[in-house]
């Protein structure tokens, strides 16, 4: 087996200059630097090795990830207009050619209508906006301090401007980063919005008043309130939509709990008059059940134990359920 050759480190360069300034070899003549002369420390400047006499290669600047994909994107052009040019010579036509390419007949169409491959040239053209009449008096209006940019989109509007309010906006947003905060113009204050005088603020401790407390308060026996809650409850009455609401649901519960049936009449009548859809669905309820509820309300006896054992046998049974056959379940509702 042939032994393999031993890699002589690298004792220096034929630089002087950098001989003396990194010493290859120490003093006992073994070598401390193995690193080739391609791989000098980073402290080796570009002045220090043109002074030695080496000269520097060019290299090319890297190009930019855009340049890179412009660049790409014109080999595939140019290789297809080749392609396209080769496949004409062979007779083939121009829907065949399309097809085979997976390109479109026009682009194929102009690759053919050029002797030379056509470069990429960047539109000319110049696209106007439909704010461009009305910028010079938009800027006349900024200047003279008028610089609410929905007043000045209602203006031209009416002028015959088609756009949106958002185009307005994007137009005069340089304008207002640019100048410094100026005070509107007087008789433009009043068309401000937050004009006027300032909201009252509610105290941090009162709480907001929420469905089910106004439905507490409206349920509870009037003798039971307090004054500040029956103070609460008169201002709810007063108000348009709630009055009516307010009302009806006080008849009804004077009517079930005193007891008086010759009543029934006349809150059925209101509740199905009423403006609260909430109200009519109730009120054709207990139309279609009269019978009934005219028992509840007249009547003292009530079929209330006969739903209460209903409802205690039927949590026993759930409760028993896949457990026991009848016989014990039986012994249950006996017993419990």
């Amino acid at each position: 087996m042939a032994k393999r050759k031993r890699l002589r480190p690298f004792r220096g360069t034929n630089i002087p200059a950098l001989n003396a300034q990194y010493p290859w070899e120490s003093t006992s003549g073994n070598c401390d630097w193995y690193k080739p002369f391609w791989k000098l420390p980073k402290s080796v400047e570009a002045s220090q090795l043109q002074a030695a006499g080496i000269d520097l290669p060019d290299l090319p600047k890297p190009k930019s990830p855009h340049e890179q994909q412009r660049e790409a994107k014109r080999t595939q052009r140019l290789e297809n207009y080749h392609q396209v040019y080769g496949l004409r010579k062979e007779g083939h036509t121009i829907k065949d050619i399309a097809h085979h390419l997976g390109m479109g007949k026009r682009t194929v169409y102009t690759y053919l209508s050029h002797e030379s491959f056509p470069e990429w040239q960047p539109s000319s053209r110049q696209y106007g906006s439909g704010l461009d009449p009305y910028k010079p008096y938009l800027i006349e209006q900024w200047q003279q301090g008028k610089r609410h940019a929905k007043r000045l989109f209602e203006e031209i509007f009416s002028a015959g401007f088609t756009g949106s309010y958002a185009m307005v906006a994007r137009y005069l947003q340089p304008l207002r980063q640019s100048d410094p905060p100026m005070r509107p113009a007087p008789e433009l204050l009043n068309c401000l919005p937050g004009r006027g005088p300032a909201p009252k603020v509610k105290s941090a401790n009162q709480k907001p008043l929420s469905a089910r407390r106004v439905e507490w308060l409206i349920l509870q026996h009037p003798e039971t309130l307090e004054d500040e809650q029956a103070q609460l409850l008169e201002k709810l009455a007063a108000q348009p939509d709630l009055s009516e609401p307010i009302s009806l649901a006080q008849g009804f519960l004077k009517l079930v709990r005193q007891r008086l049936p010759e009543q029934l009449e006349d809150c059925l009548k209101k509740a199905m008059n009423a403006s609260t859809k909430a109200f009519r669905s109730f009120a054709k309820g207990l139309i279609d059940d009269y019978d009934a509820v005219k028992a509840g309300v007249t009547l003292e006896v009530s079929n209330g134990q006969v739903e209460g054992q209903n409802n205690r046998l039927k949590m026993l049974k759930r409760q028993m359920f896949g457990r026991a056959g009848l016989d014990l379940l039986a012994k249950r509702f006996i017993l419990s």
